[in-house]
């Protein structure tokens, strides 16, 4: 599945509202909707010029939903998914961010950190809607036209 909107993407990412663990992540004392939010503002804090990075964080979580039978696909699926919306960069961050414990690529091992904390921590991460305009830039610089809907 590729994504072609930012609205197709949030629909999405809203429907990880309820799912949790899943063989693979560990436990996950919030659900996937949540976890993806927490990621991202964790990110948003270390690293507040990087919007990329922060996007990667949001969407890493979506591929229990693309390929919910191969949990050693999940990445996979999201980043394939992601990268005609959201470009290269967040496709191979999220790609690699399961595989980044023992990388030198200071993204992903950021990643890496921020999903792991995202998984347990307890706080208010906002709400999805505040990530649409930050996924509509991301999506605009990738845009054959320059156009997202």
């Amino acid at each position: 599945m590729e994504l072609r909107s930012v609205e197709e993407l949030m629909d999405l990412l809203y429907a990880c509202r309820g799912t949790r663990d899943t063989p693979g992540l560990g436990s996950i004392r919030v659900d996937l909707h949540q976890h993806a939010l927490q990621t991202a503002a964790l990110l948003r804090r270390a690293r507040p010029a990087d919007k990329e990075l922060q996007v990667a964080g949001l969407v890493h979580a979506i591929g229990p939903l693309l390929g919910p039978a191969d949990v050693t696909r999940h990445s996979d699926c999201a980043a394939d998914a992601v990268r005609p919306l959201l470009g290269e960069r967040v496709s191979r961050l999220v790609r690699d961010q399961c595989r980044a414990f023992d990388s030198t690529d200071d993204d992903l091992v950021r990643l890496r950190q921020a999903d792991e904390e995202g998984r347990s921590a307890e706080f208010d991460a906002g709400v999805l809607e505040d990530w649409r305009t930050v996924l509509e830039l991301v999506a605009a610089r990738h845009s054959p036209l320059g156009a997202v809907d």
